[in-house]
């Protein structure tokens, strides 16, 4: 995805449904990317067999990307019905697992060159219908990723430390670990402070913003490794009475056992 934004430049929210949907198998396998990026960027005409091909394929410079689009050329092009239309999405999607996609070729090609379709344009299409076996992306999925990812990136422009914070609160999740993430924030311009016994809340926190800067990210008690879950809420609740100044005191006050301070000191 990293590598396709700068080819495929996505400049408004459909261009990101379709970013999502195309760097998968299917259409990488069913050689629909560099035809798509070549006419997006008009250096290669998008052509119609017809009216009919044009009104499911349009929106993607006439190339095939969205499980829908395959299931709707089948019975625009091919004169399939919408009870063999939908066997044959239940052989796509279990494409590799069986093969009963194969069963549809001939009736596929069939339909088509009976409707006038050229024998290159039959192999094309049943070829990227294979690409799609077990891959193929439905629209309404990529749609609501991309919803995901514009928002995601929304946030971490104009709102970077709420972003990490919120992120990191949602740990264990996606690819990157906590350290990564603060690692990432800081090369952000994102101020990220240490977990404090005096200052610090369960949950990672995001303080008061200063003027004219990014707030700061107060690193919560659930960072430190091995810290009992009942601990850290002794810890928070004993220093609303007055902050801890020593080693002793913060064991006695909070209650913390041997593991819990062991916890503390390595971190």
């Amino acid at each position: 995805q990293m590598s396709m934004l700068p080819r495929l430049k996505p400049a408004c929210f459909y261009d990101l449904v379709i970013e999502i949907a195309i760097v998968r198998p299917g259409p990488i396998q069913g050689d629909m990317v560099h035809p798509y990026l070549r006419r997006k960027h008009g250096q290669e005409a998008v052509t119609y067999p017809n009216d009919a091909i044009r009104s499911v394929l349009e929106r993607t410079l006439g190339v095939p990307i969205f499980q829908e689009q395959v299931i709707r050329l089948a019975m625009v092009a091919a004169g399939f019905t919408g009870g063999e239309a939908d066997a044959l999405r239940r052989a796509i999607t279990n494409w590799g697992r069986n093969s009963k996609l194969l069963t549809f070729e001939q009736k596929l090609k069939d339909g088509m060159l009976a409707r006038g379709y050229s024998v290159d344009y039959a192999d094309r299409l049943f070829e990227q219908i294979k690409g799609f076996g077990g891959y193929g992306f439905p629209e309404s999925h990529s749609a609501s990723f991309a919803l995901l990812a514009y928002v995601s990136a929304w946030l971490k422009c104009h709102h970077p430390a709420a972003f990490y914070t919120g992120l990191l609160n949602s740990q264990p999740m996606g690819f990157y670990t906590p350290s990564q993430l603060i690692q990432d924030a800081r090369r952000h311009g994102v101020t990220v402070l240490p977990a404090d016994i005096n200052h610090s809340e369960r949950d990672h926190t995001l303080m008061s913003q200063p003027s004219g800067g990014q707030a700061p990210i107060r690193l919560g008690l659930r960072i430190i490794k091995g810290l009992s879950e009942a601990g850290m809420q002794r810890i928070v609740s004993a220093r609303r009475q007055q902050a801890f100044t020593k080693l002793s005191e913060l064991r006695s006050r909070a209650q913390l056992d041997r593991h819990d301070m062991e916890a503390l000191g390595a971190a």
